[in-house]
């Protein structure tokens, strides 16, 4: 009889690095944003391959950030997939935008991007593509759709007319060391679409605890510093001056130049980070391993799963998204509490936004959506982290089947 175990769908992976990385931060005297969140931003910077990079209590404060840097509110539209979490959608509404969803592709988790094309009208000033799972979506098609649609886009600041064509603002939250390759050449996710956010909530494969980051590709004509201070002043109530920069000898003074949010990073959460950075290659290989031994034992059945690896990209394996063919949304979760019983937990990514009150109430209709629906119906997410164990996989593995085998014998 095969003993139960406790097999728990995502806790952060933290090592006495992290640990003493922490208290050497707390010991330092400095503890809100400082030298440590700025080497935090360096070393994204370089891995992402940008020039600069941005430190924020979140992703969702990422994005915002960045739909508020081009000037995007009131009367502008901003499309996104409705299969994903409401983080990619809820800064637009943030910033009084219209959110404008986009049914997936059928079978696929991202958007339909003929219906993407389609859903560009005079108003769309930005696109938010999701890469879900950690899997890099088609931005070169995206390019492509909104190189087509310039005659349509009305710039109305002047980084919109530097960009010259709506914005790509790819929703990375998943993505963070994901590659593609573009033109023949391997691109890292932070350096493809205009701009970039990604989260290290606690449970991603990076995390701060709480946080993320933004980068952003060169703009013609748009300096980077310039961009990296509206950054600053858009994270920390729009004050001229850090906090780090008024403790110099004499150097109080400062100006508010605009009523702007606080959601900046602390020197204890990028401790954090800068240990995970120093381990990321390690634990990014073991996600690696373990997706290839789910592979190996659930393809081979019909079970369906995102591509993760093959010859143009390379994910994160952020997560590990099964769908069942044929079986509804009662059967699946009939498996989840099978799971359940046999002490793993598993999740569902993701309900899509019209299934939401937030969204319905907003005037969106499941029914618009079906592909979307599709994907959501018989979707299960198998616990995937790096504190699994071989024994670990190999009983999650063990049991899915078992699982999946007794709910759709009834």
């Amino acid at each position: 009889m095969t003993v139960t175990r406790n097999v728990p769908f995502s806790p952060p992976d933290i090592s006495e690095t992290e640990i003493q990385g922490v208290v050497e931060a707390l010991k330092s005297g400095w503890i809100t944003t400082g030298p440590r969140t700025k080497e935090f931003e360096r070393r994204i910077a370089e891995f992402c391959g940008t020039n600069k990079a941005v430190c924020l209590n979140s992703a969702t404060a990422c994005e915002e950030s960045i739909l508020r840097l081009l000037g995007i509110g009131e009367g502008d539209e901003v499309i996104t997939s409705a299969y994903t979490y409401t983080a990619s959608a809820s800064p637009i509404v943030h910033v009084g935008a219209k959110v404008v969803l986009v049914d997936v592709a059928e079978d696929s988790f991202e958007m339909d991007y003929d219906k993407l094309e389609a859903a560009i009208t005079e108003k769309t000033k930005a696109i938010v593509p999701v890469d879900l799972g950690g899997v890099i979506c088609d931005y070169e098609r995206i390019y492509e759709i909104v190189e087509r649609k310039k005659e349509l886009f009305h710039p109305e600041n002047e980084i919109q007319k530097a960009i010259g064509r709506i914005a790509v603002v790819a929703d990375a939250a998943h993505a963070f060391g994901a590659k593609k390759k573009l033109g023949g050449e391997w691109k890292m996710c932070g350096s493809i679409a205009d701009f970039t956010s990604f989260s290290f909530h606690a449970v991603k494969n990076l995390t701060t605890a709480e946080g993320g980051a933004l980068t952003w590709k060169e703009i013609s004509g748009i300096d980077d510093e310039w961009i990296y201070k509206q950054f600053m002043l858009l994270s920390l109530h729009g004050q001229s001056k850090d906090a780090l920069a008024k403790t110099k000898l004499g150097a109080w003074e400062y100006d508010i130049l605009s009523p702007a949010y606080k959601c900046n990073m602390t020197d204890i959460m990028a401790a954090i980070g800068l240990a995970q950075m120093d381990r990321y290659e390690g634990l990014l290989k073991r996600r690696e391993e373990i997706i290839e031994t789910y592979d190996r034992a659930l393809k081979p059945l019909g079970i369906q799963v995102l591509d993760h690896y093959g010859e143009d990209h390379r994910s994160t394996g952020h997560l590990y998204l099964t769908r069942i063919p044929g079986i509804d949304r009662e059967t699946a979760n009939q498996i989840i509490e099978k799971m359940a019983e046999a002490g793993i937990a598993t999740n569902v990514h993701y309900k899509p936004l019209p299934l939401l009150t937030a969204y319905k109430n907003l005037g969106f209709r499941m029914e618009d959506y079906p592909n979307a629906y599709k994907q959501f119906e018989n979707e299960i997410t198998l616990p995937l982290h790096t504190l699994l164990s071989d024994e670990d996989v190999e009983y999650v593995t063990e049991k899915f089947v078992e699982c999946v085998k007794e709910v759709i014998r009834r």
